[in-house]
């Protein structure tokens, strides 16, 4: 063990490299190590990547360059999905002095320790050989957690390099799962969010073979069993996946939050087909109506990628006046980006990136109406609410069961707790006003 060396580590990208940085954290300090704050003097500095955009890559060649000028003769470690796609290529950043690929990462103290300037700087393996590892989750904010429950998928969608960079779908079983769960619950969040590569597919072992009577519903229904965690969400799931036992059960649970985060990716058959995405847009449409239907204040939350290779103006249409006619609540836009080893950058049928742009804007405002109109719905209902720790130049955040952020003047007692609160007018930014309930406390 090092004892009293210092790392510090920065993590880009989704909830699930969130709840695997933290597990990479708690490895190095049950190794010795010590974690300070990125912003401070380290002997390791560790960057957990993500390769999902082209800005992400650009990202973390950026924040190398920084710890350099402010700490010459640290380490710098390279870990998470840019450095399974492209070890080599990071290996020649100068300052870079390791490179850990997906089935290494969890290994780091036993490599920092091996460590030498002449050791060799990629330690990687064929993404066909990586494991599961185990269950992890992010710890370190109080209010919430990020439970890692499913990795890597099978999927492989046109536009998508994670396959190559996380392997086959897998998971560890409910039963270990469930252990891991229990100790998240010790830590006294209030709130865990089920995250994954694609959680819908819970269940695979290593090898690819599906475990008997063990899918997302039933890990659903024993995590609703665990006692001391108040809240559960989750995160994005496939529409396919998303059955309707699941979003029965979700209607009944009182711990399941009334949110769910549904991929679409395109409201035109022609391009989903292209994207090889394994629904079209009527199955994704039947999935929001029996939301709706069994849960009529739930929020829906979907992603879409515009300028996707081939996608017209017609087609881009079919998407936005598909999006505007459903009942969902929020869009995360993204832009297409080219990317190495996928089949979209064949194609020839490029769209020009202002167009992107274009309707990467019109899709924004969009989201921005829909967000407004369902906070508008629940305009004087009252709403359980999680507040957040942050002090925010005197004011706190923090969000309804069904995912609306609120916004009220700090209160220290408030952190970390569970609230009734009466939901009485928007305001800028994205937030809802609230009184508290039996209280002549106001936002």
């Amino acid at each position: 063990m090092f004892y009293n060396r210092k790392f510090a580590l920065y993590t880009l990208g989704c909830k699930l490299n969130f709840s695997e940085g933290s597990a990479i954290s708690r490895n190095l300090v049950a190794n010795g190590y010590q974690q300070v704050d990125f912003s401070e003097i380290a002997d390791y500095y560790i960057i957990n990547t993500c390769s999902v955009t082209e800005n992400a890559d650009k990202k973390c060649k950026s924040l190398v360059r920084q710890i350099l000028r402010k700490a010459a003769e640290a380490k710098v470690i390279i870990v998470g999905c840019y450095a399974q796609l492209k070890p080599e290529e990071i290996a020649k950043i100068s300052g870079v002095a390791l490179v850990l690929g997906t089935n290494e990462k969890f290994n780091i103290a036993k490599h920092i320790e091996e460590l030498t300037d002449t050791s060799d700087k990629v330690i990687s393996s064929e993404i066909k050989d990586v494991n599961f590892y185990a269950p992890s989750f992010s710890f370190g904010e109080r209010t919430r957690s990020f439970l890692k429950v499913q990795d890597g998928c099978d999927y492989f969608c046109t536009f998508c390099t994670i396959p190559l960079a996380r392997g086959r779908s897998r998971s560890s079983s409910i039963s270990k799962t469930l252990e891991v769960a229990n100790e998240v619950a010790k830590t006294g969040v209030k709130e865990v969010v089920l995250t994954g590569v694609n959680i819908g597919d819970f269940g695979k072992t290593e090898d690819g073979r599906k475990r008997t009577d063990e899918d997302l519903y039933q890990l659903v229904k024993e995590l609703d069993k665990i006692e001391n965690i108040d809240r559960w969400r989750i995160s994005s799931i496939e529409p396919n996946l998303l059955t309707e036992d699941i979003i029965s059960f979700v209607s009944s649970s009182k711990k399941f939050m009334p949110h769910f985060h549904v991929p679409l990716q395109s409201g035109s058959d022609k391009i989903l087909k292209a994207m090889h995405r394994k629904y079209e847009r009527s199955l994704y449409q039947s999935r929001v109506e029996k939301i709706k239907e069994l849960i009529p204040h739930a929020c829906i939350g979907v992603d879409v990628i515009v300028g996707f290779p081939g996608e017209t103006e017609e087609d881009f249409m079919d998407t936005y006046n598909f999006i505007h006619a459903l009942d969902i609540s929020y869009l995360h836009v993204f832009t297409y980006s080219e990317r190495a080893n996928t089949n979209a950058i064949k194609s020839n049928e490029v769209v020009p990136i202002e167009e992107r742009r274009r309707r990467n804007e019109m899709l924004r405002i969009l989201s921005e109406k829909k967000r407004h109109a369902f906070y508008e719905q629940h305009l004087n209902t009252s709403r359980k609410v999680l507040f957040e720790s942050e002090n925010d130049e005197g004011y706190m955040h923090g969000f309804t069961d069904n995912y609306i952020k609120v916004k009220t003047r700090y209160d220290e007692a408030l952190c970390n707790s569970i609230r009734e609160v009466f939901i009485d007018k928007l305001l800028l930014g994205g937030f809802a006003g609230i009184t508290f309930e039996n209280e002549a406390i106001k936002a």
